[in-house]
């Protein structure tokens, strides 16, 4: 898909015109309550759900542990691979050539064909959106948050994304350029974050603690402290 740049002193420069449909969820980049319909993909989840409960295929308790037990296993993963990127410049080579391929030497499958990882520098700091609706790298992340699939994030983060990014806490340097990454369903991305200084010496368990699933998105960054 797309990528967008915003330079500090065009901050209200809308960019290019990406053309994807935003008839999803309306909720607040920083994590309001849901406000607005449910998706269609929302909709077909919770009636195959209720299907497959009335055929007594499934319970109400198995699908939620289900849901409990991947999001207590996936976000590591990212955290995990970023980590051995920064403690190890060959892989981290490796990654950002061919994302994907460098997961699997982890062993981790991706469900999309290609990731790309792109990394944050003392000039660009990279964000992740997906504009149609809610594309996420969920072998790494984890599932989705509210915020992320919502229509606020999504349309917001492409024209002012600096706005944003001060709603989660993050205020960057005017001489940085913002990149906003759009995500599709062949094609995902992830954030290397910059190492943060004071992390020296660290091993990659302790570096990956840091790693959250924010700073791997791009609206926050990781503090060693």
């Amino acid at each position: 898909m797309s990528s967008f740049d915003h330079y500090a002193k065009r901050p209200h420069e809308h960019g290019h015109s990406h053309g994807h449909d935003h008839g999803h969820d309306a909720h607040a980049p920083a994590g309001e309550e849901p406000g607005g319909p449910p998706s269609e993909y929302e909709i077909m989840s919770r009636a195959m759900q209720e299907l497959m409960e009335a055929r007594g295929l499934v319970t109400a308790e198995q699908i939620q542990r289900r849901i409990e037990l991947f999001d207590e296993e996936f976000p590591y993963r990212g955290g995990r691979v970023v980590a051995r990127a920064w403690t190890d410049p060959a892989f981290k080579h490796r990654l950002l050539a061919d994302g994907r391929a460098a997961c699997l030497e982890m062993g981790i499958e991706l469900e999309a064909e290609r990731l790309i990882a792109v990394e944050n520098t003392p000039e660009v700091h990279n964000v992740i959106v997906c504009t149609l609706c809610s594309c996420y790298p969920r072998a790494l992340l984890g599932m989705p948050p509210t915020w992320y699939k919502s229509r606020n994030y999504r349309s917001r983060v492409v024209f002012e994304p600096r706005a944003v990014l001060r709603e989660f806490g993050t205020t960057l340097p005017d001489s940085v350029i913002v990149r906003v990454h759009d995500s599709n369903a062949d094609m995902r991305y992830v954030v290397v974050p910059m190492r943060p200084k004071g992390t020296e010496g660290w091993s990659e368990e302790r570096l990956a603690g840091i790693l959250t699933r924010d700073t791997l998105v791009g609206v926050t960054v990781p503090k060693a402290g």
